[in-house]
């Protein structure tokens, strides 16, 4: 993990954030809108998946592909937070349809290495990321239309977890979930606790107002689904994370908990996918795709 400073947050730019949340998935996919102009990025589309029939479908892309059309925007990136373990990315659809850069963070490389040998796969255990279109380094500065942005390299969760920040704006990936949720797992091949925590304080080194967007929700009890809080929320309250919860208690808090958890249900098929970006493995001989399922693997 690199360590360099991080780039100054102008907090008087304001996105217009739209979150779709999928409930299958408990996913929210966002397009980011720079306010002074008709560009604008998609972050974390979901392709939906049915595990049981082998089916993909595209209901909840097709929700971004039309918000995106009537608003007549033009979409500069499709940002992948993280290879992701509990959903299909559909940044390949989105990309036929509405143009745009598939983009990940570069240690998406190693996660390929990691993966292919799970898999037995070629091209990922080549791990060139040739698939994606551009490859995030931490600190990295670009642009949406008229507006900075930069990448910071947050992993724990797996090592090529990037944090989007936007103007005033922060997306997270699964480094942290809303205050009265806390944090991510750091148990698959790569991710580790102790990352995750100094991960999480580099985000919330930010400033307070900064305004943070989750990948995921799972809310207690009573609560509707939520995705935005602020870096001051999250130093206050978080459960996992908050002021004065030490590195050590955080570790020894996750690890346990870690051990409890099964694994997401979509990991097999999401993993094979988004490590090439959300594509699928070539048609074999008789025209159809297929993804291989480990035994006694993971």
């Amino acid at each position: 993990m690199h360590t360099i400073e991080l780039p100054r947050v102008d907090l008087s730019v304001k996105p217009e954030v739209t979150g779709f949340y999928d409930p299958q998935t408990a996913t929210i996919s966002y397009v980011v809108k720079d306010p002074e102009s008709d560009h604008c990025a998609i972050i974390d589309p979901v392709l939906d998946y049915d595990a049981a029939a082998g089916r993909t479908h595209t209901d909840s892309a097709d929700r971004l592909v039309e918000h995106v059309r009537g608003q007549g925007l033009k979409v500069d990136w499709i940002i992948e937070t993280h290879a992701h373990a509990d959903h299909l990315s559909a940044a390949p659809y989105i990309k036929e349809r509405l143009g745009g850069k598939i983009a990940i963070g570069r240690p998406i490389t190693t996660v390929q290495k990691v993966f292919g040998k799970v898999f037995n796969d070629p091209r990922a255990l080549a791990g060139k990321a040739e698939e994606f279109d551009h490859l995030f380094t931490d600190g990295e500065e670009y642009r949406i239309g008229s507006m900075r942005a930069f990448a910071l390299h947050t992993p724990g969760h797996t090592p090529a977890c990037m944090t989007h920040v936007i103007g005033d704006a922060a997306f997270v990936g699964d480094t942290i979930f809303m205050p009265d949720v806390g944090t991510a797992r750091a148990d698959f091949p790569g991710g580790d606790a102790r990352t995750l925590y100094r991960s999480i304080r580099r985000i919330l080194s930010l400033p307070e107002e900064t305004r943070i967007f989750v990948c995921h929700d799972y809310p207690p009890k009573g609560r509707a689904p939520a995705w935005e809080t602020t870096v001051g929320e999250q130093r206050r309250k978080n459960i996992h994370v908050r002021d004065g919860i030490s590195e050590e208690d955080f570790v020894k808090m996750r690890t346990a908990r870690d051990a409890t958890l099964s694994l997401p249900k979509l990991i097999i098929p999401s993993i094979q996918v988004n490590i090439h970006a959300g594509r699928f493995p070539e048609p074999e001989d008789n025209g159809v795709r297929y993804l291989k399922v480990p035994i006694n693997v993971l």
